[in-house]
């Protein structure tokens, strides 16, 4: 699985062309430090997250990357990476237009979202919604929307917190179509590494600063913390581990749960998360020789790469108790945002409930 596609994945913190293209580039990628480089309101923001538009007093943005952007207005036209376009339309606002793992009609994670009005404009993997057969977004679609600003994400590339080089955000095929991106709007990268509550603390930043109300911002942290303390009751009630892969025919990749921000999170909320063995940022790699001593008694199986009856098929994974007892669930890329985070967090819950100790 290549590394783009790893990190991608897990910035699951889970994978796209299958993973393995995204799985180490993206997926999840962090054990590292945001403060002080998380995008942030600028003093010339309006504070109160309501209202606005070109009307408004000048906005300022300190990205991911420490690159503070200026505009004389707050952005109303929006092209975003579908992770944040997605946390954007939960908080009430409506991006022009989306790009990253898959065309929004393909897409579980909008469902239930009203997405009129919202445009693809590319896929990481090429073909489906860029319409040209490039790798990222479609630059021509993107001009065509007359945004104001671009928002995508960057993820770290090892523990000590590096960035791509170039700063090459999510979904952005190259440093080439980065400074063609650039010539149509500013591009702003969320920082997508580290503990998941400073992803998610980012994420509410640039939303408010972009006019998301106050009132909506703050209903979501209460399902947040609500669901955050269920989670956490039936964790401490019922004790199972949780292991987070990707599989492909190289072999499973186990989520390392320091380094992916949305593992970090329920690890912090009390699931007992299997750390693998093997080293590696981000990713335990174990060779399907190897595949035996993948242990734990849920498996959250990423939507790319292998599903369940491709490891079935695998004869040193086929006996997995966790597989056995058909106690596998969908690990799909995460939209780090309280509201997103609270239904992700149910429905973990909802699976521990129902699972068993395997001895796996």
């Amino acid at each position: 699985m290549a590394q783009d596609a790893r990190l991608a994945l897990l910035v699951v913190t889970l994978p796209r062309r299958p993973l393995r293209a995204l799985v180490l580039a993206a997926v999840v990628a962090c054990a590292l430090v945001l403060a002080g480089c998380s995008g942030t309101p600028g003093p010339d923001t309006a504070p109160d997250g309501g209202g606005g538009g070109r009307g408004s007093a000048a906005w300022t943005y300190r990205d991911g990357t420490g690159t503070t952007i200026r505009l004389d207005h707050r952005p109303e036209r929006i092209v975003a990476l579908d992770d944040v376009a997605i946390s954007m339309v939960r908080y009430g606002l409506r991006p022009v237009g989306t790009f990253g793992r898959l065309p929004v009609a393909q897409d579980d994670r909008w469902d239930g979202l009203d997405t009129s009005g919202i445009e693809d404009v590319g896929t990481r993997s090429g073909d489906a919604g860029a319409g040209d057969g490039s790798d990222g977004i479609a630059v021509d679609r993107v001009a065509a929307l007359h945004p104001d600003l671009i928002v995508t994400t960057i993820a770290p590339v090892d523990a000590a917190g590096t960035l791509p080089a170039g700063h090459v955000g999510t979904g952005i095929a190259d440093a080439e179509q980065k400074r063609a991106l650039a010539d149509v709007a500013p591009v702003a990268e969320v920082r997508w590494g580290g503990k998941g509550a400073d992803v998610i603390a980012d994420v509410t930043d640039l939303v408010v600063s972009l006019g998301a109300a106050r009132a909506v911002v703050d209903a979501a942290q209460e399902d947040f913390d609500a669901a955050a303390a269920g989670l956490e009751d039936e964790t401490r009630d019922h004790d199972v581990r949780v292991t987070a892969l990707y599989a492909d025919h190289d072999g499973v990749y186990v989520g390392r749960p320091d380094d992916v921000p949305a593992l970090q999170l329920w690890a912090s909320h009390g699931v007992d998360l299997t750390v693998p063995g093997p080293a590696g940022y981000a990713w335990g790699v174990y060779s399907w020789p190897n595949a035996g001593k993948v242990r734990g008694d849920v498996l959250l199986l990423s939507d790319q790469g292998y599903q369940a009856g491709d490891l079935a098929r695998q004869p040193t994974f086929a006996d997995q108790p966790a597989l056995v007892a058909g106690q596998v669930h969908p690990w799909t890329s995460p939209v780090m945002d309280a509201a997103s985070q609270a239904l992700a967090m149910r429905q973990l819950t909802d699976w521990i409930a129902a699972s068993e100790r395997t001895d796996g």
